[in-house]
């Protein structure tokens, strides 16, 4: 059983496990994430997901591209997605696996507070203010639904709670 090359991004990877057993996971990008504040509230963008077939609301965030840092894209995805940059070096927060059982996807979440608005966001997404509990009940409600941007928000939280 071979590899295949699905896209210049995704390869899916085909592992000999046993005698007679192969494990099957994808090779994809690694992605960088925001999670942008402005006057004590969280700034999330929402857009149509084609696979969930919803609007989803999510922090901006992004494929890193080859030849990118994971903090180059984070920059490229708060601008491209919000028309906002950060004006100050964004804050790491951490990277993590999002799906290490099937994917070889890792995610790395940046925050910031210190936003200036330099232009429009990209077509189809909307900008929303939120503060923590309006998070909260879009999670409960199935509104908010990526997992790595929960984990993430839910990593920022506690640390910044704690500080």
């Amino acid at each position: 059983m071979k590899n295949i090359k699905l896209t210049n991004q995704i390869s899916l990877i085909n592992k000999k496990f046993k005698k007679k057993e192969f494990y099957h996971y994808l090779k994809t990008s690694n992605l960088s994430l925001v999670i942008p504040k402005i006057n004590n509230k969280y700034m999330v963008v929402s857009q149509k997901r084609v696979p969930i077939n919803k609007i989803n609301y999510e922090f901006p965030s992004g494929i890193v591209e080859k030849k990118e840092t994971t903090l180059q894209s984070a920059h490229k995805e708060l601008k491209e997605e919000t028309g906002y940059r950060s004006r100050s070096k964004l804050r790491k927060i951490i990277t993590f696996y999002t799906e290490p059982g099937r994917l070889t996807t890792k995610i790395t979440g940046y925050y910031t507070k210190d936003l200036i608005k330099i232009s429009k966001p990209e077509k189809g997404i909307r900008i929303h203010l939120f503060n923590k509990s309006d998070i909260f009940k879009l999670i409960f409600n199935q509104k908010f639904n990526n997992s790595s941007h929960i984990a993430m928000f839910l990593y920022l939280i506690k640390n910044l709670d704690n500080q």
